[in-house]
């Protein structure tokens, strides 16, 4: 989801937020069942670093005991199958061994959060249902036991706020758990009016995206575990939305209370009317994470290092220094097209000023575009670029 700025006033552009968990009041952290954390373990070590940005805007600015914040009693069930649905081994912790590179899955508690509330909701499991209702045949209600007790899925996946510019940390993969959205669906039974999948929040949120979105191959997931965990409350405790190659503004509800089908342009969500595009999918995108563009560099070999994603999967990452030829950096292991790819450019840097660049390539063969553009309205554009002193 997207940004408002850390002022409670009614905003349009959620791309000016700034500022960190840290700037704004938070209450004490709850105490949380981890539930068990042998999904999160397999992952490890793949594993990135974002930023927590907390918002304004709420409309449920109330103390909240802890224990209907937190995730009580809650322990995640066996997922029937992990997709891709292949072992994947590395050689190091973050997967290429590079100091400061994003590990592939971000912790829980480095991973971004973006949405319009300051608090998580109230939330009591006893009276909690998520309803599946609007153009469908069968309208459903499901409490959380009846949740997991459906078969479960658990799934690598980059997710990322339209808000990240360039080069910026809005952006972390986890691995999600949960049930298929699209075995739901058909549960209900879609009628043809139903082009149109509205998620609210307990907050009063609301995202849509297009139904077809979830038949057409890509991870659409009713997630209720993130990284071997129940959702953290951060990050949507008891039910999230989390689809695959879509920005969070438009799809990642979280506090999921109900599920409606209806019609593309009979709904917008909360930040369509506010100047944003009614559609989101992710841009292709590269990232240089090392070496930072302050500190103490000496000529030498110098690790040049990052991510990159894109909806269609990662195929090729390509370095350029001062203007020079572009290199084709090493790639880490692709792991699937929902996921972001790490890389490395194993780099002799000579004294000096030096201006680094990257770009990336998806799978179909297209080029991240070196056209700027702003966050709004569908996301950020262009070539990351980090501008470095080297000395002798």
């Amino acid at each position: 989801m997207t940004v408002p700025p850390t002022s409670p006033s009614p905003v349009s552009d959620p791309s000016e937020a700034s500022g960190s968990e840290s700037a704004i009041p938070r209450p004490p952290k709850p105490t949380r069942v981890a539930g068990t954390r042998r999904s999160f373990f397999k992952w490890a070590g793949l594993a990135g670093a974002g930023g927590i940005a907390v918002v304004a805007g709420a409309s449920i600015l109330r103390s909240k005991p802890s224990s209907q914040i937190s995730a009580p009693d809650v322990t995640l069930p066996p997922p029937t199958a992990t997709l891709p649905g292949k072992p994947i081994t590395f050689a190091e912790p973050t997967g290429l061994g590079i100091d400061g590179l994003s590990p592939f899955i971000t912790p829980n508690d480095s991973f971004f959060r973006i949405d319009t509330a300051f608090y998580p909701p109230n939330v009591n499991l006893d009276t909690w249902r998520l309803k599946i209702e609007g153009s469908v045949d069968t309208p459903l209600e499901f409490s959380y036991d009846e949740l997991l007790a459906l078969p479960q899925v658990e799934v690598p996946l980059t997710i990322a706020c339209v808000s990240n510019g360039v080069g910026g940390d809005l952006i972390g993969t986890a691995v999600w758990q949960g049930v298929p959205l699209g075995s739901l669906l058909e549960r209900a039974g879609i009628q043809p009016t139903g082009d149109q999948i509205v998620g609210r929040s307990l907050d009063g949120f609301t995202a849509g995206f297009p139904t077809a979105a979830v038949f057409d191959g890509r991870t659409a997931l009713l997630a209720l575990g993130m990284n071997g965990e129940p959702l953290p409350p951060d990050h949507g405790f008891p039910a999230r939305l989390v689809i695959e190659g879509l920005f969070g503004y438009v799809s990642a509800t979280k506090w999921l209370s109900t599920i409606e089908l209806t019609g593309w342009d009979t709904y917008n969500g909360y930040w369509i009317p506010l100047g944003w595009s009614k559609e989101g999918p992710v841009k292709i995108e590269s990232r240089i994470d090392v070496p930072k563009s302050s500190g103490s560099l000496r000529a030498g070999a110098i690790p040049i290092a990052g991510v990159a994603w894109a909806p269609a999967g990662v195929a090729r990452v390509e370095v350029q220094i001062d203007d020079g030829p572009w290199i084709d950096a090493q790639l880490g292991p692709a792991v699937s097209d929902g996921t972001w790819r790490q890389w490395v450019h194993q780099w002799q840097a000579t004294a000096g000023a030096h201006k680094i660049r990257v770009r990336a390539t998806d799978n179909d063969g297209q080029t991240q575009t070196s056209d700027e553009a702003p966050v709004q309205p569908d996301g950020a554009t262009g070539w990351h670029t980090r501008r470095i002193t080297v000395s002798a």
